[in-house]
């Protein structure tokens, strides 16, 4: 079976500011890494459609679609928070983000491929449901699973996110929905702050401490998320798949190195080979340092290709 990579172009036309951290290289440097790897040719492309008002009203109130319209600039710059800002292509770019996370459902739900990865941007995990902020515009991984409940009826949808910082907009949007069980591991502290206590079935947040390395992560997965997600037997796995967990990465002090993206992809794909026909749709989150950016992600992608 194959792997979708879902992406599109006005994905590195959204910009911030200038030489912000979250810039549009980081797509190239994921796409470059798999050509020179000669992975790329062998992924089933897709072009990122455009998610729809249904769509984002699973996560995000009404009021809060609506000023994100209002406030998208025809020109210029319009900042939302300190961290997050909207270009004249950010709209149509958070946009085709979140139909990426909706329509790779329904490709992995179809049976056309196995798994797929969202390669876009802006990133979505910090976007709560009346807010944007950490450089997200709209919860899109809390889409794709709330899709894949609504319009695939399942029953047990998993969300894991192994980006180093807190996924608090998929926390705020999942909450209470027993569903879905979140696993998030992060670094604390460490923005965007504090996060929920653990629920059975339905959270496990994993704050790990500043200068956490390969031996530590590993086992503190291996016995926090894995028995969780085992027990719960998801139907479907979203990954919310960021890179700044590396140690290389400037804007926090993990030290997880390449093959631990090998690790932790693999532990994924084991429970959904278990649990959930082997389905898992996978999306950018953060990542940095556009070399281990490059090589963790393209590593990650590798391994959902079995290859």
């Amino acid at each position: 079976m194959a792997t979708a990579l879902i992406s599109h172009s006005v994905c590195v036309q959204h910009e911030i500011s200038p030489g912000h951290p979250e810039c549009p290289e980081r797509i190239a440097a994921i796409a470059d890494q798999l050509k020179r790897e000669g992975l790329y040719d062998h992924l089933i492309h897709h072009e990122a459609p455009t998610a729809s008002t249904e769509h984002l009203l699973l996560a995000h109130p009404e009021s809060y679609i609506e000023l994100i319209n209002t406030h998208a600039p025809s020109s210029g710059s319009v900042q939302l928070d300190a961290d997050t800002s909207m270009n004249p292509h950010t709209l149509n770019a958070a946009l085709r983000g979140a139909g990426a996370g909706v329509f790779a459902v329904d490709q992995v739900m179809s049976g056309d491929v196995e798994n797929a990865f969202c390669l876009v941007r802006p990133p979505g995990h910090h976007a709560e449901k009346g807010q944007a902020m950490g450089f997200c515009f709209f919860g899109n991984v809390a889409i794709a699973a709330k899709h894949a409940i609504n319009t695939h009826n399942l029953e047990r949808v998993a969300i894991v996110d192994f980006d180093v910082h807190h996924g608090n907009g998929t926390e705020d949007i999942v909450e209470g929905d027993a569903n879905i069980l979140f696993c998030s591991s992060f670094e604390s502290p460490l923005y965007p702050g504090g996060y929920r206590a653990n629920v059975e079935g339905q959270r496990v947040n994993l704050p790990l401490s500043s200068g956490t390395g390969s031996d530590e992560f590993r086992s503190a997965i291996s016995s926090t998320w894995l028995p969780a997600l085992h027990s719960f037997r998801p139907q479907m796995i979203i990954v919310s798949a960021g890179f700044d967990a590396h140690a290389d990465d400037p804007l926090a002090n993990l030290q997880l190195q390449d093959d631990d993206y090998v690790w932790i992809t693999q532990q994924i794909m084991d429970v959904a080979d278990q649990h959930a026909n082997s389905r898992i749709v996978s999306m950018l989150e953060g990542g940095y340092d556009l070399p281990a950016l490059a090589r963790s992600g393209a590593a990650h992608i590798k391994q959902l290709m079995r290859a």
